[in-house]
């Protein structure tokens, strides 16, 4: 007994100077979630999936929310799997999370739910159809017979129902700020938005990807925003007339970094210190979302899951913040870790020993 408890001060203490925060030895329970992994820290990975989306969040609690499972084929539900698994030392999933109807964010789950169990899955409503997917019924019928213990609906102020965390540590939410172009505020601090007048709009959407869903999570002063792949005009009813959301200490980039989204007005009000895009070799990073990301004052660091090759790949972030460089790449992550007090968070490509530390706003 005496042995097991110095090897578990042991890994706990080694994940704490891996994690690059100072955390008080509190001598926490393990999570039941966990296999080895600091219990004070609250966890993100952005998973490779080739311009699809998969971002894995894992709590202080070790309770798990992945957010989009990439496309169908097995290639990108055995990444998540592994991270989720062998990095991030989860035995389940607990709750799935799926944006809106495209099968480059739903197509991996019914794979991924065979490899790994799947205890909730939040969604908005299977449509019977899709217009712009003719193959919509068969492509989801996977996603609709997957093995899961619970399925939930969300509507707008909807939020996931997540444990307790241990005494001391900030208040943790996962709070929906719209769904199906419906919207409610969940800003700290009412501004007055920057741009509104200026801003034009763009031919409208009549995808799904306008009906995307849209949260926020807030760990104490930290704040995450993820559109899913919301377009142009519906990101700018975020912020016009009222900004909706406040600003934001993290950004994922919206629909993979496509310029039919990521409407300036709406980067430039939710203010982001970094920004993180899952696109891929020839997807997303396009020139207009690249030039705003670049142009907005706040971002002090733009990430990317993948370098574009295209030929116009003058518009990438510098190489140090791309965490695949190749087309055949070896499926690096990106993964962000902020402290027990949610007052700073760090920001690292451990395949490439990138990493850097941010200090979180003080005000929303």
């Amino acid at each position: 007994m005496k042995k097991n408890r110095v090897l578990f001060a042991g890994l706990f203490a080694a994940s704490v100077l891996v994690s690059g925060f100072t955390v008080p030895l509190l001598r926490p329970e393990p999570p039941k979630n966990i296999v080895a992994a600091a219990a004070t820290n609250l966890t993100m990975y952005w998973i490779d999936t080739e311009g699809g989306a998969a971002t894995l969040i894992v709590t202080p609690a070790g309770e798990s929310i992945l957010i989009d499972a990439g496309n169908p084929g097995g290639r990108d539900s055995e990444r998540i799997f592994q991270v989720a698994r062998n990095v991030a030392g989860l035995k389940q999933i607990d709750h799935l999370v799926t944006t809106h109807w495209h099968i480059d964010h739903y197509g991996g789950a019914a794979e991924l739910a065979a490899k790994i169990p799947i205890v909730e899955v939040i969604d908005k409503g299977v449509p019977a159809s899709l217009t712009e997917d003719r193959n919509f019924a068969q492509n989801i019928q996977p996603y609709k017979d997957m093995a899961v213990k619970k399925r939930s609906l969300i509507k707008p102020n909807g939020t996931i129902p997540l444990q307790k965390l241990a005494k001391g540590l900030p208040n943790l939410t996962i709070k929906f700020v719209g769904v199906d172009k419906q919207f409610v505020t969940v800003a700290k601090n009412i501004k007055n938005p920057d741009g509104c007048e200026t801003t034009t709009d763009k031919a409208t959407d009549t995808s799904d990807n306008a009906n995307s869903m849209v949260l926020v999570m807030d760990y104490g002063p930290f704040r995450f925003f993820d559109g899913g792949d919301l377009t142009w005009n519906i990101e700018k009813n975020l912020v016009c007339p009222t900004n909706l959301v406040g600003t934001v200490d993290v950004f994922q980039v919206n629909h993979h970094g496509l310029d039919q989204s990521n409407n300036p007005v709406l980067i430039k009000n939710l203010a982001p210190t970094v920004s993180i895009m899952n696109n891929g070799t020839r997807k997303g990073c396009g020139p207009e979302t690249v030039t705003t990301l670049r142009n907005t004052p706040s971002i002090q660091a733009a990430y990317q899951l993948h370098k574009n090759i295209r030929q116009d790949s003058e518009f990438n972030t510098q190489e140090g913040y791309i965490a695949n460089l190749e087309e055949n790449c070896k499926a690096n992550f990106i993964k962000l870790t902020v402290a027990p007090d949610g007052k700073k968070y760090a920001v690292s490509i451990p395949a490439t020993k990138h990493e850097k530390t941010f200090i979180t706003k003080t005000i929303h």
